[in-house]
């Protein structure tokens, strides 16, 4: 199974991989695939209707752990919201803003296309 708690990456690992290595999953589009490497529910208090301590344990209940694989499927028509994924064996929809807090490392082939 995978480690529930995720060591968080430093502002400074992010940025010097943010090469089109690793994203977050809101930036992903159809067909992009990849491996989990983070999950920080940071974003202002409000933002998604709960705090973020919540949001943190929601999306690690659904299954948005480190080490999880994770595939975008589909986006929504209106402002590309939500967006469907399968994440290891299921299916799940989230909210594009949600998905700002799931940090992914794409496949090589994945980020070459980009």
């Amino acid at each position: 199974m995978h480690d529930m708690i995720a060591e968080p990456l430093s502002d400074t690992s992010i940025a010097t991989a943010v090469d089109g290595r690793v994203v977050r999953l809101s930036a992903a589009r159809p067909g992009d695939a990849g491996t989990i490497v983070d999950v920080r529910a940071s974003t202002k208090a409000g933002d998604h209707g709960v705090d973020a301590h919540e949001l943190h344990r929601r999306l690690l209940e659904f299954g948005f752990v480190e080490g999880a694989r994770i595939a975008v499927l589909h986006e929504g028509a209106i402002r590309r919201d939500p967006i469907a994924v399968r994440l290891d064996d299921m299916r799940v929809a989230l909210r594009r803003r949600d998905a700002e807090d799931v940090w992914v490392r794409l496949d090589p082939l994945a980020s070459a296309r980009a």
